[in-house]
């Protein structure tokens, strides 16, 4: 029961940071497009860590520094918004699922790694592949 608070929890602060994101002045963090991933906060609301991916790969660590000069104001905001009884403190990890994610896909489109189940579908062209 308490598990379904805490993903709602979790979504609003996820939305919330989402918009903050947008209001930041910092050059580090406006420079690249961050997206929120997934947000995990403990269950006694006194910690968040934000997963947080980010276009350009190369501006990774600029933003993640951006990202936590700002904690304080986000918190602040986060804490006007949801007005719950503690504002966790916030922990901004890169998050590199997406990218994971694009390298399992390549290797499965990847005839020399994953043959077919089916034999009879290796002369099976797919969409993309004209």
């Amino acid at each position: 029961m308490a598990s379904n608070r805490i993903n709602r929890i979790n979504e609003e602060i996820q939305k919330e940071l989402s918009s903050l994101f947008r209001t930041l002045k910092d050059p580090r963090v406006q420079g690249g497009m961050v997206t929120v991933t997934h947000v995990d906060t403990t269950t006694d609301l006194r910690y968040c860590r934000v997963f947080v991916s980010v276009l350009d790969k190369e501006q990774e660590k600029d933003v993640l520094k951006g990202l936590k000069s700002a904690a304080g104001y986000l918190r602040r905001e986060l804490g006007q918004a949801l007005q719950l009884r503690y504002t966790p403190e916030l922990q901004f990890t890169a998050d590199d699922s997406i990218e994971y994610g694009a390298h399992i896909l390549e290797m499965l489109r990847d005839p020399t790694i994953v043959k077919p189940a089916n034999p009879a579908n290796e002369n099976i062209k797919l969409e993309d592949e004209d």
